[in-house]
């Protein structure tokens, strides 16, 4: 298949935005110990909710950090999304928006019985590519913004 133009990875990954329900979440530790777990997601347009517990490998470093790198999709069609992190309390996101979540993630974290937290994420970067041939047009936001 010949490159994607531009327009048409967005499409792609605002779907998979929309429609897949886990995301790898690559995180570092303030000494620089690298951390990847998958976690589900709920997108709304604008940022990525996640939840996991602050006391987590992952928690810790959202937190410490407020930086983080998450990949969407597959080795051969990955889209990578960095973002700022907001930890938020669980009783901190309207119930419409946690409600959005535990129906698309098939759980709910404000019944877990640990202690969770919410972790929005405003991506600033994006990159979608297939294979080398996608790699000089993989630069989809910039900045926080769309590129054309």
């Amino acid at each position: 298949m010949p490159p994607r133009p531009r327009p048409q990875r967005r499409r792609d990954t605002e779907r998979r935005l929309s429609e897949d329900v886990d995301v790898w979440v690559a995180t570092a530790s303030p000494t620089g110990e690298a951390h990847l777990v998958p976690l589900s997601f709920d997108w709304d347009g604008d940022t990525l909710l996640l939840a996991t517990s602050p006391s987590s490998p992952t928690g810790r470093n959202l937190e410490a950090k407020g930086r983080v790198r998450l990949g969407l999709g597959l080795v051969r069609d990955v889209s990578m999304i960095d973002g700022d992190v907001e930890a938020l309390d669980i009783d901190d996101v309207p119930a419409a928006r946690a409600d959005a979540f535990a129906a698309r993630a098939g759980f709910d974290p404000r019944a877990s019985s640990g202690r969770m937290r919410w972790y929005r994420v405003r991506p600033t970067e994006i990159q979608a590519w297939r294979e080398v041939d996608e790699l000089p047009e993989r630069q989809l936001m910039r900045g926080g913004a769309w590129l054309d």
